[in-house]
């Protein structure tokens, strides 16, 4: 297909209709030479251009600008200055005060709700902002204030009441197909509402952002800095996803970027709105990939879905009937590949939605229904999402305050090989005691190296995870 047909393709399938130039035309007589040519058809037809939608959404598009201060741990300043014989040596001070440094970044934000002035971004473009500014693209800026965010999702929910504001309408990123024309619209590198075009790559990457919940849209629309929070839009003018990631070497867009699904983020606002914080839901078990081995220990034909390794106690799982040993293949009709997936599914559910389980035990697909339950503290920090490293490892409180209780570590696991053990009670980060889930997560979260001050029974041993 020429360049000018993928235009043309490109124009019907933003409703603006085949050009004049494009239709056939019967076939005329040779003029003789000399005889003048009238102006050709294509000066008086409209080009195919995706202007007319760019102009009716751009409004909705704005740019964000943020101050804050950060505090520094103690492992994100020169090592050596927390070397003691270091400061032995050099006579430093002591200093165990955290240090604070200003900064100042930008990203991009869409308007969701005009009535009530909702900005949907990432969370990451206001981390640790004190002071936000939105400017529109009538040069108009205004301060707004955070209702909500989730790190897990990378989603923060903005409100700034203000007068003639334009919101985007919001489509449904379930229908995207892989080859389906999007356009970003956003703010890259402080060159305010830029427009860049492309198709979807692909859908449903995970392994960008680990740590997070994730069912990302690839495009090659270019995403470049700034662009984070910014739009990803359908030739319709529909938002179908919030830009949040590129793959690059050099921090320049190389044609990978990644885009939060409109449907998650929908989701996400809804709670932000209602709650002021996200409310995710369990189902109380320990879930681990389903390799070639475990598939052939099993007797499947398929190496997917998630196997159950363990069931907590009076959890949703356990009163669905879910058993170790299990394997879960789909959660509402949707399959399952993995146990990131598994997670992705059950994390992005509200707490008391009926959820209905497909799996597999003794080789035999069965289906079972459970009731979404509440996180409790101890799952909210569990192995998996503190570290990779720790995957493998249940944890739980200790008593009265004692630390966090290895309560059992799966065999060739990334925490096995670490070295943790059952029984282990981990009661430090590096300098910082922990007394249980909730301040190990906290003493854990940026660090790309965890210390873990362990006491295993009357020894004493320090464990490094990475």
């Amino acid at each position: 297909m020429s360049l000018r047909l993928i235009f043309a393709a490109v124009a019907l399938a933003a409703g603006l209709g085949a050009p004049a130039a494009f239709a056939a035309s019967p076939a005329s007589p040779a003029a003789p030479a000399t005889t003048p040519q009238p102006p050709a058809a294509a000066e008086a037809a409209p080009m195919p251009s995706l202007a007319p939608m760019v102009k009716r959404v751009s409004p909705a598009v704005v740019n964000i600008a943020t101050r804050g201060t950060i505090k520094e741990k103690p492992g994100q300043r020169n090592p050596l200055l927390d070397d003691p014989f270091f400061r032995r040596f050099f006579d430093v001070p002591p200093d165990t005060r955290p240090r604070e440094r200003q900064f100042q970044s930008a990203g991009s934000g869409v308007i969701v709700d005009a009535k009530n002035g909702y900005i949907i971004t990432n969370y990451h473009v206001v981390e640790n902002a004190s002071e936000i500014t939105v400017t529109l693209l009538d040069n108009r800026s205004f301060t707004a204030k955070v209702v909500g965010s989730d790190e897990g999702a990378d989603i923060a929910l903005l409100q700034a009441k203000q007068p003639n504001l334009v919101a985007m309408a919001l489509g449904d990123s379930s229908h995207l197909e892989v080859g389906d024309y999007v356009v970003a619209i956003g703010n890259p590198f402080g060159l305010q509402h830029t427009v860049t075009a492309g198709i979807v790559s692909a859908l449903g990457r995970t392994g960008i952002n680990p740590e997070g919940y994730e069912d990302f849209i690839q495009t090659d629309a270019s995403i470049n800095p700034g662009n984070s929070g910014g739009a990803l839009v359908n030739l319709r003018g529909e938002l179908v996803g919030i830009n949040s990631a590129i793959l690059s070497g050099s921090g320049g867009n190389i044609g990978i970027g990644f885009a939060i699904p409109v449907n998650m983020a929908k989701g996400v606002m809804d709670q932000l709105i209602k709650y002021g914080q996200v409310k995710r839901g369990v189902l109380g078990v320990n879930i681990y990939d389903v390799t070639p081995d475990v598939a052939k220990e099993f007797g499947l034909t398929d190496a997917s879905g998630a196997l159950v390794a363990g069931v907590t106690q009076g959890s949703a799982a356990e009163h669905a009937g879910v058993k170790t040993g299990d394997i879960i293949v789909s959660i509402n009709g949707v399959a399952t590949k993995n146990a990131r997936e598994l997670r992705n599914a059950i994390g992005m559910l509200r707490i008391g939605d009926q959820v209905e389980i497909g799996l597999l035990r003794d080789g035999k697909p069965r289906k079972v229904s459970a009731l979404v339950a509440e996180r409790s503290e101890a799952e909210v920090a569990n192995a998996a999402d503190i570290s990779r490293g720790l995957e493998g490892a249940d944890l739980g409180d200790a008593p009265d305050g004692g630390g966090v209780l290895v309560r059992s570590v799966q065999e060739g696991s990334p925490a096995a090989q670490a070295g943790l053990r059952p029984n282990d009670l981990i009661v430090g980060v590096g300098r910082a005691p922990v007394s249980n889930t909730k301040t190990f997560r906290e003493a854990s979260k940026g660090l790309s190296l965890l210390l873990l001050n362990i006491r295993r029974g009357s020894a004493v041993v320090l464990i490094p995870i990475r």
